[in-house]
């Protein structure tokens, strides 16, 4: 497979590279790992988010409110 980037972005990929003595073609592979997974990850969670309004279990706003409240004070 082959991916075309602009200039700028291979500039600032050999920048990046040169910084954490990487290859750059290797920083390259492992953004593109992290992307997947990641997009993998987000896929299940709301499928499963999905799953369980289905299944009724929901929370209501309040609920919601407290445990944002609590999880970012302030």
């Amino acid at each position: 497979m082959e991916v075309r980037i602009t200039p700028d972005l291979e500039a600032k990929l050999a920048r990046l590279a040169t910084e954490r003595g990487r290859d750059p073609r290797a920083l390259v592979r492992e953004a593109i790992e992290r992307l997947v997974d990641y997009d993998e990850w987000f896929l299940r969670e709301v499928e499963a988010g999905l799953a369980a309004a289905d299944r009724g279990e929901l929370i209501d706003h309040q609920d919601i409110g407290k445990l944002i409240n609590r999880r970012y004070p302030g």
